[in-house]
């Protein structure tokens, strides 16, 4: 398929961000949950107090807690300063349409890629509540820092969907010793917004003293 002049500047605009060092956060979650529901106005709001600090995000580009993330990021107005949303898109048989707040955006046919691109892009990770596509982009990135494919960074599970699932691990995998407490430990609960803005803020803290502890994503797990 020819690539369009729009799509070439959407992967010029992707490759210059991959080469920069800023702090990223990507915030996964449901496409369905709607602007009434309660995880919405949570996802917008912590959002805002990331684009408050001039942190980047980055989501999947579409609806639901996407939209709310993009949303909330654009609604810190000038406090933005130079800080990004990044929407990585992916096209599906029922197409998702980008959401309209977005500063750099790309859409991509496979998952696997799209996956890669959040990996790479990421410094912490919020994982809000949602269905198997969330699982998927979680998952995926607590094995790659498992098996030291990426750095650890924190990965955030929000609000009160996540206890549960943790328990079960801790029953279930832990207990079994089919993992370790070093992969267990690579996940944090976060009630809600300001617990998890709180353990971002540490991570940024860490980013930003250029402590040679703290890794960067980009450096180890390069694209382009």
């Amino acid at each position: 398929m020819k690539k369009t002049a729009s799509t070439n500047s959407s992967v010029r605009k992707l490759k210059k961000e991959l080469a920069t060092s800023e702090f990223r956060v990507s915030i996964f979650g449901s496409a369905r949950l709607k602007m009434e529901a309660k995880e919405y106005k949570m996802i917008y709001s912590l959002a805002k107090m990331l684009g408050q600090r001039g942190i980047d995000i980055i989501n999947g580009g579409g609806p639901g807690l996407m939209e709310a993330a993009s949303k909330g990021h654009k609604s810190a107005g000038k406090k933005r300063k130079n800080s990004h949303v990044i929407g990585l898109n992916i096209k599906l048989p029922i197409e998702q349409k980008f959401n309209p707040d977005l500063d750099i955006k790309k859409t991509f046919t496979r998952f696997s890629g799209r996956l890669d691109a959040f990996m790479s892009l990421s410094n912490a990770f919020i994982v809000a509540p949602g269905g198997v596509g969330t699982l998927l982009e979680m998952l995926y990135a607590w094995q790659l820092m498992q098996v030291n494919q990426t750095c650890n960074v924190p990965i955030i599970l929000l609000g009160d969907m996540w206890p549960g699932f943790v328990k079960w691990v801790e029953k279930e995998q832990l207990k079994r010793k089919l993992i370790s407490e070093r992969d267990l430990n690579l996940l944090f609960l976060a009630k809600n917004c300001k617990e998890a803005v709180k353990m971002i803020d540490t991570a940024y803290r860490e980013f930003k003293s250029g402590n040679k502890n703290y890794c960067i994503n980009y450096k180890k797990y390069k694209l382009y």
